[in-house]
């Protein structure tokens, strides 16, 4: 068990999501939020006053050479996410980065080298992973319980109804639905084949009015005639289930992405349900993982390496190349 000393954070970005980690970080011991960031004062400020925060800066630069601060949460626009995270790594602050974590695969592992090079713990906000109810189907599925496994069906979307101005649809702000709601089943694809990514990627996709992927269909090939089969959209609601497929079994992950049950289905035996009632919602189990890794000195999690993180943006790079999609930063 690592030491529970406090671990001093910052937030850079004072948005929506920000909010989420901000009003769960309490229900991580040992948590201490005492720093905020923003491109505007104003709203760093009125964030800080909302959370009893000590302090609130107007800029990502100020905000690494605060001496408290040990890690920062990055919460804003993920165009931003690479100036963000090499700022605060130049600054010395270890990064707990939203997903998806930059814009393309270049830029990941540009931050990557650079968390290297600084000795500095680094990892992607990926907060499902480190869900309870996530944590048994990985102690399953290392388990063999299932036996081999052979299809991987996932999907994430909702209807965010049509708003050109907003961030969803908007491409300068790196919007559309693979970066935003699809990362989550191509993740959690990458997780069940241990990391592996896929030898040859198809693909179904629709590309909005206002030039991003507004839903798409995914067919995944591994090794030995494994697939994964994900769907993700921000125009359609959808049913944002996960299925493990075994030669012996199968999971079953019922809105896998805020997963609270998941069932074990063994041939020949009884399922076995397990549930965990979240409290609040789940986004400060990834606070405990990060701050576990601090205290016990790692630079990166086990369950989500650095690695994989980069190679889950290689994957996704595949993905929107024959779409034809490029956002304005890769001009």
């Amino acid at each position: 068990m690592a030491e529970q000393r406090i671990v001093k954070w910052g937030i850079m970005g004072p948005g929506g999501i920000s909010d989420n980690f901000a009003t769960e970080l309490p229900h991580a011991p040992g948590a201490e939020l005492v720093a905020v960031a923003g491109r505007s004062l104003e709203k760093a400020q009125a964030f800080a006053e909302k959370f009893g925060i000590q302090r609130a800066y107007g800029s990502c630069e100020e905000l690494a050479a605060d001496p408290d601060v040990e890690i920062v949460y990055v919460g804003t626009l993920h165009p931003i996410h690479k100036e963000n995270a090499l700022t605060l790594l130049r600054g010395g602050k270890s990064v707990l980065c939203e997903k998806p974590f930059t814009i393309n695969a270049a830029e990941a592992s540009e931050i990557a080298d650079l968390a290297h090079q600084k000795g500095l713990f680094l990892m992607e906000a990926m907060w499902t992973r480190y869900l309870p109810a996530i944590v048994k189907v990985r102690e399953w599925l290392d388990s063999g319980v299932i036996g081999d496994v052979r299809i991987v069906k996932a999907e994430f979307g909702f209807d965010a109804g049509w708003n050109p101005e907003g961030r969803l649809l908007n491409k300068e702000k790196g919007g559309g639905t693979l970066l935003d709601a699809g990362i989550y089943p191509v993740s959690f694809a990458s997780m069940v084949y241990g990391g592996e990514q896929p030898s040859t990627i198809s693909s179904s996709v629709r590309i909005g009015e206002t030039g991003v992927d507004e839903q798409f269909s995914l067919l995944f090939e591994y090794s030995g005639g494994r697939t994964a089969s994900l769907h993700s959209s921000v125009r359609l609601s959808m049913t944002n289930e996960a299925v493990i497929y075994g030669t012996k079994g199968r999971i079953e992950i019922p809105r896998f992405l805020f997963a609270k049950a998941a069932t074990l289905h063994v041939s020949g035996e009884e399922p076995v349900v397990f549930k965990h009632e979240l409290e609040p919602s789940g986004h400060f189990y990834q606070a405990i993982e990060a701050m576990d890794c601090l205290r016990e000195g790692r630079k990166e999690s086990e369950v989500l390496t650095v690695d994989e993180t980069v190679r889950i943006m290689e994957t996704l790079d595949r993905i929107r190349e024959p779409w034809g999609l490029k956002y304005p930063s890769e001009a």
